[in-house]
């Protein structure tokens, strides 16, 4: 009993203790970007394959589409329709009629000055003698004619060349063209969502259908896995969490990966996986696991696949 007890004396003096262990298991996730239209339709043309990298703004798939075209033709008939009503309430008359009245317009001021000279003639002779009193109210009543057919004449070409529809019409067709805008608008995004595209460069993870089948509305018809969304998942002992903080940089190995592979710790579960009786002892303690995420560099995550072990470990 005394020589057990010396030798667990000296090995503690000596170092003989097991060193702690700073590694932990873990695998590889990855966050997927699913591909969808909000709009059922037969798949038509699938442009990627399983396993091909896509760069940015690439089509990825499309819908049949016809109903969609018809539609944005419709609105963009509509809008043009809408558009020349309003031109035609907004625009004076044809041009034949103002041209029209711009001639009895410069007739009735011929007949002005005639009926003026005539008037000024008249006048004189009455004077003189040489004319009556009738003669001359007719010429003064000839000039009075005339002089009003002149405003009328200017009354008629200026109501002319005013607008042709009232205020009230040409805000009705003002906002019958506000309506056959967003009938537009909404038919075109209609057509779009039945083509889809990358929204950046990505791995294509899968593909859940093949062209010539019905895709229902909302139903991914690819996933695609960014690089910024793969990561390291690992679980660490309640001893160890508060050594951890976002930021930490850890390693992370796996077999065919080569060089060790930088990583930031990215997440920390608040909670514990497990959980014992709410009375802990030593023992129990020890079984208290934290889930944490790390994540590599972009250039570094091509090299990990989703479902991969791996091992993790404090740079």
């Amino acid at each position: 009993m005394h020589r057990a007890l010396l030798i667990a004396a000296l090995c503690a003096m000596a170092g003989c203790e097991k060193p702690a262990d700073h590694g932990w298991q873990g695998y590889v996730e990855g966050e997927f970007v699913l591909l969808a239209s909000p709009y059922a339709g037969q798949l038509q043309k699938l442009y990627v394959r399983r396993g091909e990298a896509v760069e940015a703004g690439k089509p990825v798939f499309a819908l049949e589409q016809e109903a969609e075209r018809s539609g944005r033709a419709e609105a963009e008939q509509r809008m043009k329709s809408a558009q020349a009503r309003l031109e035609n309430l907004q625009g004076p008359r044809r041009q034949p009629e103002i041209a029209a009245l711009r001639e009895q317009m410069n007739q009735a001021k011929a007949a002005l000055q005639l009926s003026r000279a005539n008037l000024a003639r008249e006048e004189e002779l009455f004077r003189k003698g040489f004319s009556s009193k009738a003669r001359l109210d007719d010429s003064r009543t000839a000039q009075q004619r005339d002089s009003a057919k002149v405003k009328e004449t200017e009354a008629q070409l200026s109501n002319a060349l005013q607008p042709v529809g009232r205020e009230n019409e040409r805000e009705g067709a003002e906002a019958e063209i506000a309506v056959a805008k967003a009938a537009l608008a909404q038919a075109a995004w209609r057509l779009e969502q039945k083509s889809v595209a990358a929204p950046v460069a990505e791995l294509v993870q899968d593909t859940f259908f093949v062209e010539g089948e019905w895709v229902p509305a909302g139903r991914p018809v690819a996933s695609l896995l960014p690089p910024a969304n793969v990561k390291a998942r690992f679980y660490v002992a309640e001893t160890v969490v508060g050594a951890l903080a976002p930021g930490k940089a850890v390693e992370i190995r796996c077999d065919g990966c080569g060089a060790p592979i930088a990583a930031k710790v990215t997440y920390i579960s608040s909670q514990a996986e497990y959980t014992p009786p709410v009375l802990y002892t030593r023992e129990q303690r020890g079984k208290l696991l934290f889930l944490v995420e790390a994540r590599p560099s972009l250039a570094d995550a091509v090299r990990l696949r989703p479902g991969q072990p791996i091992d993790v470990a404090l740079q």
